[in-house]
């Protein structure tokens, strides 16, 4: 008897693959992703990397076009909004529970990775800008992995983190970029949160992250909307 051969443990590697560039930004929105080149690239046939697209595009991450094929999705502006808002909601209950729980070494590490935005935004040892995107990008997000870690509910942490792999996380540095005061609104509302947790005062940490998510989703949004009218058209 043949034994059946499974490839789902391909497709998933090489979807997983495919997400990780488009999430760290490799793979820019509006990107075509060519099967032909992508399966070159892997070193195997187009089926496996046709199934990963299909998989990518049920995930929301990419789109299938009229005589473009497969490209890396722009999101609408209403669906950051809305995704945004449920965030809002799950931070704030994450923030409200590390109030209680969050340890000084927690405390710490949260003034580190803020620390960290400061130093780009007085655009310490060059890193402002470019290549500078992935350090405050990866301070940005373990700030709030910190505050979720300090909750201690893999539930919620699992909800928050389904949200953010909605997105690519390199947009959310792209969008601060050339928005000074934004970057600077993003540090002091970090460093309330940081002095609300440090108080443990669970009312005005859940308020705070709420107000600075909800912030963060107008501003991302926004982003959204000017790059949407370009992307395919500029």
């Amino acid at each position: 008897m043949t034994p059946q051969t499974d490839e789902s443990p391909l497709v998933d590697d090489i979807a997983a693959r495919i997400r990780a560039r488009i999430m760290n930004g490799e793979l820019a929105i509006g990107k075509p992703l060519r099967q032909a080149a992508l399966a070159t690239e892997f070193g195997v046939s187009r089926t496996p990397v046709r199934e990963a697209l299909r998989q990518l595009q049920n995930g929301g991450l990419i789109e299938m076009q009229p005589n473009r094929g497969a490209v890396v999705r722009v999101p609408a502006p209403w669906e950051v909004r809305q995704a945004y808002e449920v965030r809002a909601e799950l931070e704030g209950m994450a923030a409200r529970r590390a109030a209680s729980r969050i340890t000084e070494r927690g405390l710490a590490a949260l003034r580190e990775h803020n620390a960290v935005l400061c130093e780009a935004l007085a655009g310490a040892a060059g890193e402002a800008r470019g290549a500078g995107n992935l350090t405050t990008t990866a301070a940005n997000d373990c700030f709030h992995t910190v505050i979720c870690e300090a909750a201690d509910n893999p539930w919620l942490t699992r909800m928050i983190d389904r949200i953010n792999e909605s997105f690519p996380r390199n947009v959310s540095s792209l969008a601060l970029a050339g928005d000074e005061r934004h970057r600077q609104l993003n540090i002091r509302e970090h460093q309330a949160v940081i002095d609300a947790l440090a108080a443990h005062d669970a009312d005005r940490a859940d308020e705070l992250m709420r107000e600075h998510v909800i912030s963060s989703g107008e501003h991302l949004t926004a982003w959204y909307e000017r790059r949407s009218q370009t992307v395919f058209h500029g």
